[in-house]
C-alpha cells in the first residue's frame, strides 16, 4: 500500500512540475509559486489523508464523494493542461532541432504565452464543467418520450403509456428533498405503469430509507415494479457478519415495498384490460462476468404465450445481446439500465458519445436487433462522480402503439 502510494506521488509530483511550467511563464514573480504551491500542497494532504483514513465499512458515501470530487475538479483539468504543454514541447523540439541543422541558431525555443493560456484556460473551463455536474448537473432531471411499435400489441393497449426508472443510488443523495423536482416530473407524465430497473442503493438497505416516503409519491395505474441491480446485492460492501449479508436484500426488498414497488424475481405479471393482456417479466441481475448472473429468464417467462407481448426488466443491457433477443419466448421489449452513460459525454440528437461504448456497445437509448427492442435508460442518479456532464439523468416515457 506504502509502495503505491509513494508511486502514485511520484507520478502527480512529475505533473504538478510539469503543469507549474504553464503557470511559471504566464506569472515569472516570487508570488506566483505561493500562489501555485500552497493550495495544491493543501490539496494533497487532504486527499492522501481520506485515503488512508478511509473506512469501507462505512455507508456514508459524501467523504468519499468529496474526494471524488477534489480529483476530477483538481487533478483531470491539469491533465488536460500538460496535453497542450506536449504538443506544445513536441513542436519546441522538432523546431530546435530545425533550427540546429539548417541555420546557425542553436537556442532552444522558449515557451509561448499563448499556449500556456490556452492550456490554462482549458483547464479551467473543464474544472468549471465537472464542477457544475456535481451541483447542478445530477438534478437536470428529463423526461424521454419513446414511441415504439410492437407486434401483437392488444387494442386495449394501445396509447398505453410505462414510466421507466433506474439506478437511483440512493445513498450517492444527502438530501431527499432535492428530488422532489424529478418525482413531480415522473408523475406529470400520468403513467399506467411504473417500472424501475434496478440498482436503488449504492450496497445497503437501510441506504433507501430516507427516501421512501419520497418514492411512495410515484404513481402508476396499474402499479409500480422493480428488479434488482448488481449494487442492490450489496456485493460491493464491508459486512459484520454472514447474516448482515443474507438479510440486505430482503430488507431492501420491504423497503422498495412500503415505497409501492413490488419486486419481481425471476417471474412476471399480467396487467388485463378488457379480458387483453400484456406480460411484464423481471429477472434478477444477469452480467457479464465479474457481474453476477442470478437472472434466469426461463423461469420469468414459464407459462407465458409465446406469441404474447412481453416487456422485459433486466438490469444489464448485456444481458439482451448474450440471452434475451435468442430467446424462444420471443420478449418483444427490454428494458435496462446500468451503464449511467458514463455520466459523461455527448448526448445530442443525432450524435452520441460516452467512454463507457468502449464496454456497453449499447449503452443509451433504444436499439434494435432480430426484431426485438432493448431500451437502455441513462439512470436517475449518480454514483462514483457525483455529478453529470453531458449524459442527464433520465426519466424515460413509453408510449405503446
Amino acid at each position: 500500500m506504502q509502495k503505491t502510494i509513494l508511486f502514485l506521488l511520484g507520478i502527480f509530483l512529475l505533473l504538478e512540475i510539469y503543469v507549474y511550467q504553464a503557470f511559471k511563464t504566464l506569472y515569472s514573480n516570487q508570488n506566483a509559486r505561493l500562489i501555485y504551491w500552497i493550495p495544491t500542497i493543501l490539496v494533497y494532504v487532504f486527499l492522501f489523508y481520506s485515503i488512508l483514513t478511509f473506512d469501507r465499512a462505512s455507508h456514508k458515501y459524501l467523504n468519499l464523494q468529496i474526494v471524488f470530487s477534489v480529483i476530477l475538479i483538481f487533478l483531470l483539468p491539469k491533465l488536460l493542461v500538460a496535453i497542450f504543454l506536449l504538443i506544445e514541447d513536441l513542436m519546441r523540439l522538432l523546431n530546435f532541432g530545425y533550427n540546429y541543422v539548417a541555420t546557425e541558431n542553436h537556442g532552444y525555443p522558449s515557451r509561448r504565452k499563448f499556449i500556456s493560456l490556452v492550456g490554462l484556460g482549458s483547464g479551467a473551463i473543464l474544472a468549471g464543467i465537472i464542477l457544475d455536474g456535481i451541483v447542478f448537473g445530477k438534478y437536470r432531471h428529463r423526461a424521454r418520450i419513446v414511441r415504439i411499435k410492437l407486434k401483437n400489441l392488444p387494442v386495449s393497449f394501445r396509447g398505453y403509456k410505462i414510466v421507466q426508472i433506474s439506478d437511483v443510488h440512493s445513498g450517492s443523495f444527502q438530501n431527499p428533498k432535492h428530488l422532489q423536482h424529478a418525482i413531480d416530473l415522473i408523475n406529470e407524465q400520468n403513467a399506467d405503469l411504473v417500472l424501475f430497473t434496478g440498482d436503488m442503493v449504492n450496497n445497503y438497505a437501510d441506504e433507501f430509507v430516507p427516501f421512501i416516503d419520497l418514492f411512495s409519491q410515484i404513481k402508476g395505474k396499474d402499479g409500480k415494479f422493480a428488479v434488482l441491480g448488481n449494487h442492490d446485492y450489496g456485493e460491493y460492501g464491508v459486512w459484520k457478519n454472514i447474516d448482515d449479508r443474507k438479510n440486505n436484500i430482503p430488507r431492501l426488498i420491504e423497503n422498495e415495498r412500503k415505497a409501492g414497488f413490488e419486486m419481481l424475481r425471476n417471474e412476471h405479471r399480467v396487467i388485463e384490460r378488457n379480458g387483453e393482456k400484456l406480460y411484464i417479466l423481471g429477472v434478477e441481475n444477469w452480467g457479464i462476468p465479474p457481474f453476477p448472473q442470478f437472472g434466469d429468464l426461463d423461469k420469468a417467462s414459464e407459462n407465458v404465450p409465446t406469441d404474447a407481448v412481453k416487456i422485459l426488466m433486466s438490469h444489464d443491457p448485456s444481458h439482451f445481446d448474450a440471452v434475451v433477443k435468442k430467446h424462444p419466448k420471443n420478449i418483444q421489449l427490454t428494458l435496462s439500465g446500468h451503464t449511467h452513460g458514463m455520466q459523461f459525454g455527448i448526448d445530442l440528437k443525432n450524435f452520441k458519445w460516452s467512454p463507457v461504448k468502449y464496454k456497453y456497445p449499447k449503452w443509451a437509448d433504444l436499439y434494435e436487433s432480430e426484431g426485438k427492442y432493448l431500451y437502455v435508460n441513462r439512470g436517475f442518479g449518480v454514483i462514483g462522480y457525483p455529478g453529470r456532464v453531458g449524459v442527464l439523468p433520465e426519466i424515460t416515457v413509453f408510449e405503446l402503439s
